[in-house]
């Protein structure tokens, strides 16, 4: 698979969303759309991520993007996620990480000399016109839903 650049039309998908109903790429279309892959629902960098987005909802909304987060997770962990945390963006389910590898961050990891496969924490902003904007790979929490905030508003 090769790696997507900015300036790429944005691969759709059309994934099983928490509280039920499904959310696609192209059904947000005309909007700016803000898609971060993390790993684990409920593990501390990923928790610390969605509550950042999260709190930085309304700014997204006044900047008309949408914020998505995805993970490789079930829908019943998400809503688990999303009660637990108070978390007000919309997460979706990739259980089959097909989207995952279309966005070409199912990758090979190492851990302790262990090689395993799992997601690189990856953000792609999705500009009003379905193409990407803006790419984030192996993303460090700490700042990062700010700083696509402002890519945002930028776009």
């Amino acid at each position: 698979m090769t790696e997507l650049e900015t300036g790429q039309k944005a691969p759709d998908f059309d994934l099983p969303r928490d509280g039920g109903g499904a959310l696609s790429l192209s059904s947000l279309n005309g909007r700016k759309v803000a898609l971060y892959f993390y790993p684990k629902d409920d593990t501390s960098g990923c928790t610390a991520e969605a509550i950042d987005f999260s709190a930085l909802k309304a700014e997204f909304e006044k900047a008309d993007t949408v914020v998505v987060g995805i993970s490789p997770d079930s829908i019943k962990s998400h809503d688990k996620f999303k009660a637990k945390h108070d978390l007000d963006v919309d997460l979706v389910a990739d259980e089959e990480r097909k989207t995952h590898e279309d966005y070409g961050v199912w990758v090979e990891k190492s851990m302790y000399g262990r090689k395993y496969m799992g997601v690189e924490r990856s953000t792609f902003l999705i500009g009003s016109d379905g193409r990407i904007a803006r790419i984030w790979r192996k993303v460090k929490v700490p700042g990062h839903a700010q700083q696509v905030l402002d890519a945002a508003r930028a776009l």
